[in-house]
């Protein structure tokens, strides 16, 4: 494969196992918010309105962070009727062509999130809530994920031309 290619490809990868492994621990963050809002309701009697509303934070952060990351180890839901039947040379060929649906929809979201996050910003948008928390993080956080997903496509779809083609991606 052209350096260039390999060069995309291993940066890529690289930046979406350190995004991912670093998000893995979001998990406890998020069960210790959850512990906090048990022990302060129920304990102490004293309910926090914004506790339950940075878990949802938390975990979508983790959503979202987190796809490029299970696209590199394959932990992704993948339809597997006829899939797992096929060799891996003919694996690659449907994820080459599959890919083509998956960049288009992961195109389509990034323009989403860019106008949703335009939107945010230019209105100061915030919950309808208690606490009413800024938006904007949240919607960044969602830009960042969808890109980095985006980005992991292409460099699975790169890493598919080069076990069709029997070439190495160094």
């Amino acid at each position: 494969m052209p350096k260039i290619i390999c060069l995309y490809v291993n940066l890529i990868d690289w930046l979406c196992i350190k995004i991912g492994r670093l998000t893995m621990y979001m998990v406890f963050v998020m069960m210790f918010i959850l512990v906090l809002s048990f022990v302060t309701r129920n304990i102490i009697n004293i309910p926090l309105m914004w506790i339950i509303e940075m878990a949802q934070f938390i975990i979508t952060g983790y959503y979202l962070l987190g796809g490029g990351y299970s696209m590199i180890t394959g932990d992704h839901v993948r339809m597997d009727l006829v899939y797992s039947k096929l060799s891996d040379r003919n694996k690659a060929k449907m994820d080459m062509f599959t890919s083509f649906f998956l960049v288009f929809y992961l195109v389509t979201l990034l323009y989403g999130s860019i106008s949703s996050l335009n939107y945010t910003i230019e209105t100061k948008q915030r919950l309808f809530t208690a606490w009413a928390p800024y938006v904007w993080p949240i919607k960044t956080i969602m830009l960042i994920g969808i890109s980095l997903m985006l980005l992991q496509s292409i460099s699975m779809f790169f890493k598919d031309i080069a076990k069709v083609t029997d070439r190495e991606i160094k």
